[in-house]
């Protein structure tokens, strides 16, 4: 889910939520975020946060800030809600 916090918030412009289901699976997908804005795109995060034990691991990039949620914590912690005025945008090809 991406969330359009550029009409609320001064520190980001995008939240991008996305769940696990286990730590080896939070790892892998914060990994893969970081190897393709890094190779695709040359970008670094300026902040990692958090690590898979946790369940909860964040990569601050600034203008976009990707939360990677176990699945359980997504719902505990629940950002969709908390940020429910944000607009969601809809990213094609992407379920």
């Amino acid at each position: 889910m991406v969330l359009d916090l550029r009409e609320i918030s001064t520190f980001t412009d995008f939240f991008v939520i996305c769940s696990g289901t286990s730590e080896p699976h939070l790892k892998a997908i914060a990994g893969e975020i970081e190897v393709r804005l890094r190779e695709g795109d040359k970008v670094r995060p300026s902040a990692v946060d958090g690590f898979p034990a946790s369940q909860w691991i964040v990569l601050d990039y600034l203008q976009v800030i990707v939360h990677v949620f176990h699945r359980d914590k997504r719902d505990y912690y629940a950002l969709e809600d908390l940020w429910s005025d944000a607009p969601r945008l809809t990213i094609v090809g992407v379920t």
